[in-house]
């Protein structure tokens, strides 16, 4: 095994203490909800810390299903039910802003013939 391997498995060790039991809520329809709870190394429950919980659907774009995922501010289950549909509506704004961002970048590095790094111009013959 090369030293740059064994090293980074040498540095891959579990978080003993933040541990989470997963569970997962579905409707079998739309939404999914994934509940971890916080769990001691012995596997019983940490009351110590608060549960997570992590919505996820998909919805339909002209390229296919896009995945949307986002953590849903609960104290329980009921909570995050709840407040499924703004987290996952927030997600989605959140992705729109990304992909316009996204496009903003590639639009400003359009490379226009004739054109010298920093934005100066080339004299071409002459």
């Amino acid at each position: 095994m090369s030293d740059d391997l064994s090293q980074l498995l040498e540095q891959m060790k579990i978080d003993r203490g933040n541990l989470y039991r997963e569970e997962t809520v579905t409707d079998l329809r739309a939404a999914t909800i994934r509940q971890l709870v916080p769990i001691l190394e012995d596997g019983s429950t940490d009351a110590g810390r608060a549960r997570v919980f992590v919505g996820s659907t998909q919805i339909m774009s002209p390229q296919g299903p896009v995945p949307i995922q986002a953590e849903i501010p609960a104290a329980n289950l009921g909570e995050a039910m709840e407040k499924f549909p703004a987290a996952m509506q927030q997600a989605v704004q959140d992705l729109v802003k990304q992909a316009e961002e996204y496009r903003r970048q590639e639009a400003s590095r359009i490379v226009v013939p004739g054109q010298v790094q920093g934005g100066g111009s080339k004299i071409f013959g002459g």
